[in-house]
């Protein structure tokens, strides 16, 4: 499966201890890069740098709380310092929530931004000088929830939002310098390992909102083939995927007719 673009490239995964994000490690160690993986809990850090280096791969596990700007700054010098260099920054960590909108405090939203919005600022900004002189890839991790935002999922999809419009401004300011920046958006995602948190307060909501996605009827997604299809989209510097594709139907319709893009949503999270 080696590829020679990726081939001695240097990649640095946040969230890439499990979930999508541990995949997409995967499919770059396999195509030849080597991996930086990051995450908070120090144990999957480790079991997943161990279950790499077994396989063969050059990898580096680092655990970090990348909301905290000293934690950053001290990832980043590790990284550098082992590999000496960077070619990819994937803002992959971060998470969902469930709950009625009213019902999410002003404290919950700053935190889900913190997680799944500022700190891929953060870590942009420590990698931005690396990738630049390298023709680098930043690839962020949205959601379809980036592009509409359907009912229960709390703070979520402004976070998501938020996270959009930071690529594209960032593609527009940088991308003349060489810098390529993917905005990936996956509807659900199938797991191969538990949650590592909790959706929030469940017990108020219909039984749909405790679904994937919220209850949105698309298939959940075979985490290999959307790595596979990321990497694709990477290699190619393509400004964005939108995963099924099916959905930017449905995106361009609520961009042209907001009420039925409403009406749609609604029949397809009906409770």
């Amino acid at each position: 499966m080696a590829s020679s673009y990726w081939r001695d490239k240097v990649v640095l995964v946040t969230g890439g201890s499990s979930g999508l994000g541990r995949t997409i490690a995967q499919q770059f160690a396999q195509r030849g890069a080597r991996v930086v993986i990051v995450g908070l809990d120090p144990e999957r850090v480790a079991a997943a740098e161990s279950q790499f280096r077994q396989a063969g791969h050059q990898v580096l596990g680092i655990a970090a709380n990348i909301t905290q700007q000293a934690e950053v700054d001290r990832l980043f010098e590790k990284a550098l310092g082992w590999f000496g260099q960077l070619d990819v920054l994937v803002n992959n960590a971060g998470r969902s929530m469930r709950g009625r909108i009213l019902d999410i405090t002003p404290e919950q939203f700053q935190e889900m931004m913190e997680l799944n919005f500022i700190s891929a600022v953060r870590c942009t900004r420590a990698a931005v000088p690396h990738l630049l002189p390298r023709r680098g890839h930043i690839i962020n991790i949205g959601s379809l929830a980036a592009k509409t935002a359907p009912r229960w999922l709390g703070a979520y999809p402004a976070s998501k939002f938020a996270l959009a419009a930071y690529s594209q401004q960032l593609r527009l300011e940088l991308g003349p310098q060489g810098l390529h920046v993917l905005f990936v958006c996956p509807g659900p995602v199938r797991r191969r390992d538990p949650r590592g948190y909790s959706l929030g307060e469940l017990d108020d909501l219909p039984e749909a909102a405790r679904q994937p996605g919220a209850g949105v009827k698309l298939d959940a997604a075979h985490p290999d083939r959307l790595a596979r299809a990321i990497l694709r989209a990477a290699e190619k510097r393509k400004p964005e995927l939108v995963y099924p594709r099916k959905a930017r139907v449905f995106f361009a319709l609520s961009q042209i007719w907001p009420a039925l893009g409403d009406w749609l949503l609604l029949q397809l999270t009906k409770e």
